[in-house]
């Protein structure tokens, strides 16, 4: 019991400016934590989205089918993927046919490949700069508290170590507050963008697999004339997977 109770009697004797540095890393350990909450459920959130979705991608006979089913996965990257792209398809074939110039498709896949990389990063530099800049906050705190315990130490005239311990050992409080909202910041940044770097190569790999399919579209078979007679078979051809 003596460990927090010597604890507590240290903060309530902490200076003015310690005092002030302990308030400030408060409000950085809240905000951290605030980011690495919220990132987690939106990572898992994504994560679960994209798998469920690439998996209706893949079964689908018709890009018409992913596109009713896309608002059951808007936290998905490769969902806004497929949205932007499909839009670009319908305005050029109307919805139907093979693309007539897949490089507007490429840029617009591009474009949200991009955009939802960036929403997954939004904040993630609030959490790199509370992690690199809270250890010297503390610091801070640290050294101006031992230039005021050494003042009063000249003050007192008493250059002693029971006179001085005190003083120190408050002051060094800010130090270990700066590393306690410092550590769990850099483990998460790290964390995160190693999640982000996954994320970002499963999108290029989906945009590469819908380009991929709608290139494979094939052509519509003309409509025979009335009264005619049919085409031949052999020259017709089937409607692609993804039609």
């Amino acid at each position: 019991m003596q460990g927090p109770s010597a604890l507590v009697d240290m903060l309530s004797n902490i200076g003015p400016v310690a005092l002030f540095v302990m308030i400030l890393l408060l409000f950085a350990s809240l905000y951290s934590w605030t980011v690495i909450l919220g990132k987690i459920a939106t990572f898992k959130k994504a994560t679960q989205e994209s798998r469920n979705f690439i998996r209706a991608f893949r079964k689908a006979a018709r890009l018409q089918e992913i596109a009713a089913v896309t608002e059951h996965y808007k936290a998905s990257p490769l969902a806004q993927v497929f949205v932007e792209v499909y839009e670009t398809y319908k305005r050029q074939t109307g919805g139907s046919g093979p693309p007539r110039n897949l490089t507007p498709l490429e840029r617009s896949a591009q474009t949200a490949a991009s955009e939802s990389i960036t929403s997954l990063e939004r904040r993630m530099t609030w959490l790199a700069t509370i992690a690199a800049t809270s250890p010297f906050v503390g610091l801070f705190g640290t050294v101006m508290g031992v230039v005021d315990a050494f003042h009063g130490l000249g003050t007192a005239g008493a250059a002693t170590l029971r006179a001085v311990a005190p003083g120190i050992s408050e002051a060094l409080i800010t130090t270990a507050a700066g590393l306690f909202v410092a550590v769990p910041a850099v483990v998460a940044y790290n964390q995160f963008t190693a999640r982000i770097r996954v994320f970002a190569s499963a999108t290029d790999d989906f945009c590469r697999e819908l380009l991929n399919a709608l290139e494979e579209i094939p052509v519509r078979a003309p409509v025979p004339p009335r009264g005619g007679a049919s085409q031949d078979p052999s020259q017709e051809v089937e409607r692609g997977l993804y039609k």
